[in-house]
């Protein structure tokens, strides 16, 4: 009956106790400045709000600051830190820029030692829905992971592989879109756009690995999630994307992006740091997981030619340099995964 009780006058609040929202930019004020103005319509205040700039710019701190003002006319100041300041929004400019990875990393840090319950996280490409908090309170009652849907960039529903092939290390392609009665399915990957995470999961599986530097580096934080929770994707749509990409679509919902060659890299090297952390976990089959290597290449191969042509040679280049590196990766003796923090 208490328990009930609880749940009744938490959704009835549809808030989240001490939301931080975590956002990483890097060099793209005009999109940073779409989200800025999304978080003001939030029809609920969140606890904090943290701003990783990878760029260290003035144009952005100039934005945080603008965003500071008026976040404190519309919900005033929240209880104060250690250092008693009580402000909801909190700037943290980074000397180098550390990738999306490092980013997260520094700001779930950032957010976890101002004394954060959840967090929020999000790149500077997305908008927050005007209710998207009240969306998520009540799946927190439960859950303590939760990962709200998406709009694309022209409005239509964007789809995400929610179920990740541990064996292969891949996306599964076909995991049904469709969330049922029950409005979610079961997850054991995550996406850091627009994922929601408690502090005890923090706790448990370390802050986010900063050494992937761009991509595989949310995948891994919600396999290790699954490790010692059990996390949701849910129908309830919280964000939209704002960065129009060149993509080719595949069977209606799902599409195949363009990317970069940094990406492509990325894609390829990280899977050194992917395989370490299956082995941590006894999750790793060198058989299985170099199929799903190959897939990866095959699947990156075909983003060239039926995306990206124009970098056919650059981009293949990159693929195979990152694949070589992805082998040192998983022979070194340094390696450690990120520590639990309790």
């Amino acid at each position: 009956m208490t328990e009930n009780r609880a749940e009744k006058n938490a959704v009835e609040k549809n808030s989240i106790e001490k939301l931080a929202i975590v956002i990483v930019t890097y060099k793209r004020q005009r999109l940073l400045a779409t989200l800025f103005d999304s978080i003001r319509q939030l029809t609920r205040a969140p606890w904090r709000i943290v701003v990783v700039d990878n760029e260290h710019s003035d144009e952005t701190r100039g934005m945080v600051e603008q965003l500071a003002a008026d976040v404190r006319g519309l919900w005033g100041s929240t209880d104060p830190d250690a250092e008693g300041n009580a402000e909801r929004v909190v700037y943290a400019p980074q000397a180098d820029n550390l990738g999306g990875s490092g980013g997260f990393s520094a700001g779930v840090r950032r957010a976890y030692e101002l004394g954060a319950e959840w967090f929020w996280v999000m790149d500077d490409d997305v908008a927050v829905e005007p209710d998207g908090i009240e969306k998520l309170a009540p799946w927190t009652l439960r859950h303590d992971v939760v990962q709200g849907s998406r709009y694309d960039y022209d409005g239509g529903p964007f789809y995400w592989q929610y179920h990740f092939i541990v064996p292969l290390g891949i996306p599964n392609p076909i995991a049904p879109a469709a969330f049922g009665p029950a409005r979610h399915r079961v997850m054991n990957t995550m996406c850091f756009e627009g994922g929601l995470f408690r502090r005890s999961v923090v706790e448990r599986i370390g802050f986010p690995d900063p050494r992937f530097f761009i991509y595989w580096d949310d995948t891994i934080y919600g396999y290790l999630a699954s490790k010692v929770t059990e996390p949701i994707v849910v129908e309830d749509v919280v964000l939209r994307r704002t960065r129009e990409i060149d993509n080719w679509n595949i069977a209606g919902l799902r599409q195949l992006n363009s990317t970069s060659d940094m990406n492509r890299y990325h894609i390829m090297r990280n899977r050194g740091y992917m395989a370490r952390y299956f082995k941590v976990h006894g999750d790793y089959n060198p058989l299985l997981f170099g199929l799903g290597t190959l897939a990866t290449a095959a699947k990156e191969t075909i983003r060239l030619v039926m995306v990206d042509r124009g970098h056919l040679r650059t981009g293949m280049a990159q693929i195979v340099r990152g694949w070589r590196d992805s082998h040192k990766l998983l022979r070194d003796p340094e390696w450690k995964p990120m520590p639990p923090l309790k």
